[in-house]
């Protein structure tokens, strides 16, 4: 361990002039300032800068004590000493007095040597004529000098740092400042916690992560800054490295590599060894941890995104780490800056009042360490399997949830889970039992597809797996459905007609009434698109007539009900509100969103041809607040193309338009509507 009294000039740092503010106010005023955070996140620099500046303010010097590069003969008290500069007699009789009330009770002096004088810190044994050379030496020198006392990097030696702080703090007038990538956890202790550096301020504003690399790289496209520090999560050491490997690539070669999957492994020189590459800043932490505590670091590895304890409980349980053990690991590594903390436990759900989990993020470089162990142990392949059964589970409670009393609850843990569930259906399965848990995630999932908005995200997945899941097993024949469903509702026949096909044989081998009822279903939304009024009112009439046993998956008879009360809307009055009726009385859940717009469209529908328009005009409002809810454009462009033709005729007596004249509504976008990007948390019309 490198030990000095630093009165040279200190570096200074980009992007922390709010931190540095709130530092140097800490510091003027409690004895004990601590700055925390992950690896190469720049406490070390933070601190220098902050104590240059108060030494350049009220004079003094910086007693700096390097506590991770090697421990050497006595420790962190005698490095301290030397710092100090301590005579070596001095230095001897303080350390051995030091080394006796900083020792473990049970080795401590005997108890009639033992007095509590004033001012001594609770619990610490005092010895008597020595306990005041021990803390009256070192405090003298801070006195004499002005000194402010720096412990850097305590990470490997927290406990000994925690309890010759404590000495230390017994004299008000010291000033001390840490850096750890966990605090001490002591009650005089002020903590501040530094984040990665923010990539942008808003639009087009370019943040300290981009300045930071700028500098390293000089005028580029801002575009390709931005993506660099992206991929890299602000990190500035990983900002720092990454600008390195400038001697050898160009500034778009290096966006490409850092944006690619796969891990980081940029390396350069670096203030020391752990700092060299990303990989020894996290290997220097991982050598901390406990043997449970790194399994699970490493087994949260596959998690792509965000995760509550569940999740991870499900992915890093093991005979080896038992599910009791997960919770208390994710703390433990959530205190020592590896996991992020994105959530604290009983935050409050904006739209249900429910009160949430606690959720957890592991950062793409603390990832790809625990991804090399996790490799290097033989565990990936058991990890990722876990990781997708568990990812099937989420997708059937979401499909539970939405057939239930507030099918925004379905929608919002979708998007929750967006990273993980994206990550499960994508990720290549291992073998035949995995691609079926992934083709099981896609079914469950109908609803996002159909519903929300995601058909063409949804085709993709269902095509992908069902060429990985040849067994004619009940559930392929929900996916050929499903895609067949979905590639109805594209406006992609051929395609339908196929898939359909399909699913009609194996629902019929299977004697699956639910299945050909869905099936009928679908062919009567595609009549409903080709505008074959009369194959579209055969087709759902035949839909309605099933009695469905399985109401979790699918439309179920309450939606060929109310898309039965669309098509004879123009037709037969009577007939269409009988319709609507019997799909409300047919529901499954007052909740249900997605069959209560449609309802509402129906009857929009009914009284624009039919009766009256500003009826008809409080229908379709009703029908799309209602249908902005859970998303589904394809109906929310019909009734904001209605609703726009209501409002001229309401407005300006214009006369009803004839039916046979209109743009079909499924041709063209209402305001507003854009296409959506995977598991996009911008649903159509929001």
């Amino acid at each position: 361990m490198t030990a000095w009294a630093d009165r040279g000039p200190l570096p200074g740092v980009v992007g922390r002039a709010v931190e540095h503010e709130q530092v140097s106010g800490l510091l003027s005023g409690a004895g004990l300032v601590t700055l925390t955070g992950a690896a190469g996140v720049g406490k070390s620099a933070l601190a220098r800068a902050v104590l240059e500046e108060h030494t350049a303010r009220y004079g003094g010097t910086v007693l700096r004590v390097a506590c991770w590069d090697g421990l050497a003969q006595g420790g962190v008290t005698q490095a301290l000493l030397r710092a100090a500069e301590l005579p070596q007699a001095a230095r001897r009789d303080v350390a051995r007095a030091l080394a006796r009330r900083t020792a473990h009770p049970c080795v401590s002096a005997p108890a009639h040597g033992r007095a509590g004088g004033a001012g001594s810190p609770a619990g610490a044994p005092r010895t008597a004529g020595t306990s005041v050379t021990a803390v009256d030496a070192l405090t003298s020198y801070c006195r004499q000098h002005r000194a402010t006392v720096l412990l850097d990097d305590c990470d490997p030696v927290l406990d000994e740092c925690a309890q010759l702080v404590r000495l230390l703090l017994a004299e008000p007038e010291i000033r001390i400042m840490v850096t750890a990538r966990r605090p001490l956890g002591l009650a005089e202790e002020r903590v501040v916690r530094l984040a990665p550096l923010p990539v942008t301020l808003g639009e087009g504003i370019a943040g300290p992560a981009v300045e930071l690399l700028a500098a390293r790289t000089g005028p580029a496209a801002p575009e390709l800054l931005v993506a660099v520090c992206q991929a890299l999560e602000g990190s500035p050491l990983a900002i720092t490295l990454a600008a390195h490997q400038l001697d050898r690539m160009t500034l778009p070669q290096l966006a490409a590599r850092v944006g690619a999957d796969g891990a980081l492994f940029c390396s350069g020189p670096g203030a020391s060894v752990r700092h060299t590459s990303l990989y020894a800043a996290h290997a220097a932490g991982y050598a901390l941890c406990s043997p449970a505590d790194r399994r699970v670091w490493a087994r949260l590895s596959v998690l792509p995104g965000d995760f509550d304890p569940w999740l991870a409980g499900c992915v890093c349980a093991g005979g080896d780490v038992p599910a009791a053990v997960v919770d208390g690991a994710l703390e433990r590594l959530s205190g020592a800056s590896v996991v992020e903390r994105v959530r604290d436990a009983g935050s409050v759900h904006q739209d249900t009042g429910a009160a949430l989990p606690a959720r957890y993020r592991l950062p793409r470089a603390a990832r790809d360490f625990g991804r090399t162990q996790l490799r290097d142990a033989g565990e990936e392949s058991a990890a990722l399997r876990r990781f997708r059964q568990a990812c099937a589970a989420l997708a059937a409670e979401a499909q539970i949830a939405w057939q239930g009393p507030n099918q925004q609850v379905a929608v919002r843990l979708v998007e929750d889970e967006q990273h993980n569930l994206d990550t499960a259906l994508t990720h290549p399965p291992q073998d035949a039992e995995d691609a079926l848990s992934a083709l099981e995630i896609a079914v469950s999932l109908w609803f996002h597809w159909a519903a929300c908005g995601f058909r063409h995200e949804g085709r993709a997945h269902l095509e992908r797996l069902l060429m990985l899941s040849r067994e004619d097993t009940a559930l392929r024949a929900r996916a050929l459905w499903l895609a067949g469903y979905l590639a109805a509702q594209e406006r992609a026949p051929d395609d339908a007609e196929r898939l359909l096909g399909q699913a009609w044989a194996a629902a019929v081998m299977h004697a699956d009434s639910d299945g050909l009822a869905r099936i009928a279903h679908a062919h009567g939304v595609q009549a409903l698109f080709r505008e074959d009024t009369t194959a579209a009112v055969a087709c759902l009439e035949e839909a309605v007539r099933h009695r469905s046993r399985d109401p979790w998956f699918g439309p179920g008879p309450a939606h060929s009900w109310a898309l039965l009360a669309v098509a004879l809307a123009p037709l037969d009055a009577e007939r269409a509100t009988a319709a609507a009726r019997n799909a409300w009385e047919a529901r499954h859940s007052d909740g249900d969103f997605w069959l209560y717009s449609t309802i509402l469209y129906a009857h929009a529908l009914i009284e624009r041809a039919h009766g009256e328009p500003a009826r008809a005009l409080q229908a379709c409002r009703k029908a799309l607040m209602a249908k902005e809810l859970v998303g589904d454009p394809l109906f929310i462009t019909g009734a904001r193309t209605m609703l726009e033709a209501l409002r001229r005729q309401v407005r300006g007596g214009a006369p009803v338009p004839d039916p046979d004249d209109d743009v079909p509504w499924w041709e063209r976008g209402g305001p507003g509507l854009r296409e959506q990007s995977s598991f996009s948390r911008t649903r159509a019309g929001s």
